[in-house]
């Protein structure tokens, strides 16, 4: 993604608010730009589905991608924004959303971000990105993948730091907060289950189902 105009590590003010001030509504609109390539586009689509499908009968979190995150302590939406790739918050409402406005969210922050590197975001994922979600969104897993190179990487906050996450046999990498392992398979980005199961597409799974119908001597297209 690229990056928010504000390129400097943002620290929140600690002066006592006035009573009087009447902040504006926080349900701004997303002020993202579109994703740099079509691939991009396409990891983005395949992270969201796949989540989506595999808690369809949850309502307590949100993920959204390519969406705004305000958190500016002043409540203004023209400074401290940014805009990850990918980003999971646990326990809230499922619903749509504009943006994520963070005190309008009961100051909460994602506890699982992913960011998609490219050539011109890379730096600022790996350095500025990372500082500004370790020191101020704090979210316990932050990943970066390059759909382009397959570079993937994860970490953990641990005393207030991220450490690296160590892959396991197959390359993958645990993402305590969401419960899944996250790994490369067939050069994309997917989740796994915690028995080494792909989460897969709905099309995927009705790809599958209509296979078993068809070893079974039925006509998945005659089933209503």
């Amino acid at each position: 993604m690229p990056a928010s105009p504000s390129d400097t590590l943002p620290t929140p003010s600690a002066a006592a608010t006035p009573a009087d001030i009447i902040y504006p509504p926080g349900d701004f609109y997303s002020d993202e730009p579109p994703l740099e390539t079509h691939l991009h586009l396409q990891q983005l689509m395949l992270l969201l589905k796949c989540l989506d499908w595999l808690w369809r009968d949850r309502a307590d979190y949100f993920a959204a991608g390519n969406l705004t995150i305000y958190y500016s302590p002043n409540q203004r939406k023209s400074e401290d924004f940014r805009g990850p790739d990918f980003f999971v918050v646990l326990g809230t409402e499922k619903r749509p959303r504009k943006s994520w406005t963070v005190w309008e969210e009961n100051g909460q922050y994602p506890h699982v971000i992913v960011e998609l590197l490219s050539e011109s975001t890379a730096t600022t994922d790996r350095g500025l990105k990372k500082q500004i979600y370790q020191d101020i969104f704090r979210p316990p897993d932050y990943f970066w993948f390059d759909p382009n190179t397959l570079e993937f990487q994860g970490f953990h906050l641990l005393d207030g730091e991220y450490e690296p996450l160590e892959p396991n046999e197959q390359g993958w990498l645990w993402s305590k907060q969401l419960g899944l392992h996250l790994g490369i398979h067939e050069n994309v980005l997917r989740f796994f289950t915690p028995e080494g199961k792909l989460v897969p597409t709905p099309e995927e799974r009705n790809e599958k189902l209509a296979a078993k119908l068809r070893e079974l001597g039925v006509d998945p297209d005659a089933v209503e």
